[in-house]
């Protein structure tokens, strides 16, 4: 049985965002293994619209980040400047110093700027002018991009993606939903009449509980035959990271909590791995494209079951 906590928050986060329960316990899960999620999409799907709902319920500080092409570090880390009246220079933080960042449209900002979040998305401080500050917790970065065809857009390196933990989709609501969109109230205001669920230290709790799921030496074995296939096949670039095979058995962990288990099941990594395949399987031929659930789907099928 789902903790009451978590079916509060996924209640007031499907009366705005409708018609995506998956993409929504997907992001609960991330948020709930202690990991930063990208979300891809064409404009107008309700990216930035969940990253503000997440934020709400959750009772999270929260910063938006408007990725440009001109955007140096400093707008994101904060900078120093010299006071006259004390003689010295006193560090004004940036926006990364939040408890929810959302990076929105990452990838219109040059790979300079993008590096920016590195150290804080992996250690959870920053290193500005020698010295380093710590993050508050929790601490988590929601970055929106749109298609990398889109004119005006520089693709996310390697090292910065690995540090997704996930990465999903939101596409077009169905019929209904849409229908209901468009006849229902402004998501603007229920967003803005939106109150916390949970406070962050609850979330801290959360998270732990997340991690204490049991998961089986079998099942672990399971996580690393998946990442391992990926590193023998020649249509990849590269296979898994070691990150990788983690962030699959932390998501797999919080998803197991979502559904109200104390342990992983093999259909936990299943659900979870297309997620966080999307943005790590390159294929060696840049210019194929990537069909993740057809992809997932070959994977699970590859490696047997424990």
């Amino acid at each position: 049985m789902r903790l009451p906590e978590l079916e509060a928050i996924l209640a007031d986060i499907n009366r705005i965002i409708l018609g995506k329960e998956r993409p929504i316990c997907l992001s609960l899960a991330c948020l709930l293994a202690r990991g930063h999620l990208l979300i891809e999409d064409l404009p107008g799907v309700g990216k930035t619209t969940l990253a503000h709902v997440l934020s709400r319920v959750l009772g999270l500080d929260f910063q938006r980040i408007q990725f440009t092409s001109d955007m140096l570090p400093a707008d994101i880390l904060g900078v120093s400047i010299f006071d006259r009246d004390s003689g010295a220079f006193h560090f004004h933080p940036g926006p990364i110093f939040s408890q929810m960042v959302l990076a929105d449209e990452i990838n219109r900002a040059t790979p300079k700027a993008q590096s920016a979040l590195l150290e804080a998305m992996e250690e959870r401080q920053v290193t500005a002018e020698g010295t380093t500050r710590a993050l508050p917790e929790p601490f988590f970065v929601i970055a929106t991009q749109n298609p990398t065809h889109q004119i005006g857009t520089f693709p996310l390196p390697e090292s910065q993606l690995d540090r997704f933990m996930l990465k999903i989709e939101l596409g077009y609501p169905d019929p209904a939903a849409e229908r209901e969109l468009l006849a229902g109230a402004d998501r603007h205001q229920m967003v803005a009449n939106l109150s916390p669920r949970i406070t962050p230290q609850q979330l801290l709790e959360l998270q732990e509980k997340a991690r204490a799921v049991y998961a089986s030496p079998a099942l672990i074995d399971y996580v690393q035959t998946l990442a391992a296939h990926t590193r023998t096949e020649a249509r990849w670039q590269a296979g898994l990271s070691p990150r990788a095979g983690l962030a699959l058995l932390a998501v797999a962990r919080a998803w197991a909590l979502l559904d109200g288990r104390n342990h992983v099941l093999p259909e936990d990594v299943q659900a979870v791995l297309p997620g966080v395949i999307a943005h790590r399987l390159r294929p060696a031929d840049d210019t194929a494209r990537t069909d993740v659930g057809a992809v997932a789907a070959a994977l699970i099928e590859a490696v047997p079951l424990p």
